[in-house]
């Protein structure tokens, strides 16, 4: 596969928009994924991943080719979706009213695709509470498996700035879950201790 996208490629930067076409079907996914995951709504990141795949295409002539395109890829994505959220930074949106991401693994049965999209709903809320640039690290980090090496390269960060922003967003993600918790517990309890006295 390797060898292939090498020609694609290849042939993409001297213009071959066939090719280009390649490149988009075999992106596609892990580039709406990861503005899906950035975004939180599905006609944001569709939006979102055409602006990706039309920005590399005009930035073809300037893609290093000792640069894995995957990352230079997800690196656009990554900062589009940064810069939109930084313009609707003043929008409100209720957790409740984000919508669940559309494109589902194959094979899903009904308990499996609920449980998923609650688990979906949760993370998102968690994701949520992060500033965008530790956002995009946690997911790069944890949902793409890619090195402290290509995040700092995409985000233009050192190596320590990076582990400091997942450190981080870590502990904020976890004091988010445990709020939540706390909160998924208290009415419980109200009603406990109003029975009993």
């Amino acid at each position: 596969m390797q060898d292939v996208e090498s020609g694609w490629l290849s042939q993409a930067q001297k213009g071959d928009s066939q090719a280009f076409a390649q490149l988009v079907e075999a992106y596609q996914k892990p580039v709406y994924n990861l503005c899906y995951r950035m975004l939180h709504n599905a006609e944001d990141a569709e939006d979102a991943a055409q602006e990706t795949f039309l920005r590399a295409y005009r930035s073809m002539n300037r893609y290093d080719a000792n640069r894995s395109f995957s990352t230079w890829l997800l690196s656009i994505a990554a900062h589009y979706c940064i810069d939109q959220i930084r313009k609707r930074r003043m929008t409100i949106v209720s957790i409740e009213d984000l919508p669940i991401p559309v494109l589902p693994d194959d094979a899903i049965g009904p308990e499996s695709t609920v449980s998923r999209s609650e688990e979906n709903r949760r993370i998102k809320a968690l994701l949520e509470v992060l500033d965008p640039i530790d956002r995009v690290a946690v997911i790069m980090y944890y949902w793409y498996d890619f090195s402290y090496k290509e995040i700092c390269q995409t985000l233009s960060l050192t190596q320590s700035a990076l582990k400091s922003r997942l450190h981080r967003a870590r502990r904020a993600m976890a004091q988010e879950w445990m709020e939540r918790q706390t909160q998924a517990l208290s009415p419980g309890r109200r009603l406990h201790e109003s029975s009993t006295v």
